[in-house]
């Protein structure tokens, strides 16, 4: 058996949608898109280092997968980032008929996805990290699915947005396991769930 992570950018309120590119997601009338551009590149330095130098496969919703997919697929292979992300395998929830064409990905059926990822983590293998899918991310959690949160908080409010608790049904405790600030003033929290057992 294996943990699930989430690794997710957000504001000071919360707000998680569409952090590094302006036109990411308008969904909702969203007009703050690239909210993060002032802190991101100390930020990635932060990822990079302590979320993705070991082995993971992706769970990721359709949205953030095509995004990922447009970015990294046809990078150089001297990206060490983009190599990590091209080597690992991704498991996309989606409920298109569309064929997935980055390497090494595997559709879930969006409607029974719940399922299909318990299923996953049942598996031998490393961690699988969700990165943004705020859709997929309220499932995961409304499921009790998530055993890591990996927040990355910037100094900065919008107000409105996809929240990453936007669910109010959701009732949780997590233990704090790994601190850390970057120059620019955002900041690095990893929290363990206490309502599951880490593998």
């Amino acid at each position: 058996m294996r943990n699930l992570a989430i690794l997710i950018f957000q504001t000071l309120d919360g707000v998680m949608q569409a952090p590094s590119i302006p036109e990411e997601d308008f969904s909702g009338g969203f007009r703050h898109g690239g909210w993060a551009k002032d802190c991101w590149n100390d930020v990635m330095e932060q990822v990079i280092k302590e979320a993705m130098s070991e082995q993971y496969d992706l769970l990721l919703g359709r949205n953030t997968y095509n995004l990922f997919a447009s970015n990294f697929a046809s990078a150089e292979p001297d990206n060490p980032v983009a190599d990590k992300l091209n080597r690992a395998k991704k498991y996309v929830v989606t409920s298109d008929t569309d064929d997935l064409t980055w390497n090494n990905s595997f559709k879930l059926k969006g409607s029974n996805a719940a399922v299909e990822v318990a299923k996953i983590k049942e598996i031998d293998g490393p961690l699988l990290q969700v990165h943004g899918s705020w859709q997929l991310v309220q499932l995961l959690l409304k499921h009790n699915l998530v055993d890591e949160l990996r927040l990355w908080t910037f100094p900065v409010v919008v107000g409105e947005g996809k929240r990453l608790f936007e669910n109010d049904e959701i009732s949780s405790k997590y233990k704090l396991i790994k601190f850390a600030t970057c120059p620019s003033g955002a900041f690095m929290h990893f929290y363990q769930s206490l309502d599951r057992s880490a593998v």
